[in-house]
């Protein structure tokens, strides 16, 4: 993409704020949605969980980036932040789809590239899936299709609107590893459960590369799962971390005790996805960091 003017929706968060830094690195104008009133040109006033964004702020923008939304992992599953997690993506989605057909065409973004997760395909077992896969049963996956259909007012208007299907990040810093190094570090890591389960991994670097690839690769629209293609068991990321930090894996948490401590949380945990990023690799992305033991050594450091 030549030098624009981009908005992103969660800069402060992981991937938003590695998403920043590349693309102010290469030159381009991010503006930065923030709940607060704005204290420069570069920020736009929107209140996601009230379905409103201040438009104007977006009009000639080469495309918008929707990053945000409360950490599904950070806390128990009650309903009422159930209700949060629902409330922040789906209506902010829609305000951003909405602002974004208001606009006159010749102000209106070429591309919206919209966070999204993996939690669309729901329990997969050992089965490997892409995104010809139909949607799971259960919360996530009721989540992340509401949160997908939100985002309809754009593609009506005729922008170019794609979704990056985001798998675990592995990141030292926020997501599911900075709760997971740590534990390791200090020789307390291990398997949770059985640990057969598959997770299905993304190097923040990679993370960052695929949401680039989908703004500036005319064409790509609908689905794409943000994942390493080669997606491994519990066990087998407990083995790389130990042998990464040169920590012994001894420890197991049982699945009961994880359905104690995290509710209807554990499920996101002991569940297994095995989930193939086919349009991506069709597309022509190339992953840096295809293999678990890499992905971790990137961001250890």
């Amino acid at each position: 993409m030549e030098l624009s003017r981009i908005a992103v929706a969660g800069s402060s968060g992981l991937i938003g704020g590695a998403l920043v830094r590349s693309l102010t690195a290469d030159g381009h104008e991010v503006v930065r949605l923030v709940r607060r009133a704005p204290r420069s040109r570069d920020e736009v006033r929107w209140d996601p969980e009230n379905g409103s964004v201040d438009a104007a702020g977006l009009a000639g923008c080469a495309a918008v980036v929707n990053l945000a939304g409360a950490n599904v992992g950070s806390r128990r599953w009650t309903e009422e932040y159930k209700a949060t997690l629902r409330s922040g993506r789906v209506r902010g989605t829609a305000a951003l789809a909405q602002a974004i057909a208001s606009l006159k065409p010749e102000e209106r973004p070429r591309v919206f590239v919209n966070g999204s997760a993996i939690g669309y395909y729901g329990e997969t077992g050992g089965r490997a899936v892409d995104e010809s896969a139909p949607a799971g049963e259960g919360f996530l996956p009721s989540l992340v299709v509401d949160w997908e259909a939100a985002a309809a007012p754009a593609q009506e208007a005729g922008v170019r609107t794609a979704f990056a299907r985001t798998g675990l990040v592995v990141a030292r810093e926020g997501g599911a590893w900075e709760r997971l190094f740590p534990l390791f570090k200090a020789g307390l890591g291990g398997r949770m459960g059985d640990g057969r389960q598959y997770w299905s991994f993304v190097a923040l670097h990679d993370e960052v590369a695929a949401i680039r690839h989908l703004l500036d690769t005319d064409g790509l629209s609908g689905p794409f799962n943000v994942t390493a293609p080669q997606p491994v068991t519990n066990r087998e990321i407990t083995e790389a971390m130990g042998r990464v930090l040169r920590r012994p894996t001894l420890f197991a948490v049982p699945a009961p005790v994880l359905k104690t401590v995290l509710g209807e949380m554990a499920g996101d945990v002991l569940g297994s996805q095995r989930v193939l990023p086919a349009r991506l690799l069709e597309s022509g992305f190339v992953f840096a960091f295809p293999e678990i033991e890499g992905a971790i050594r990137a961001a250890a450091g």
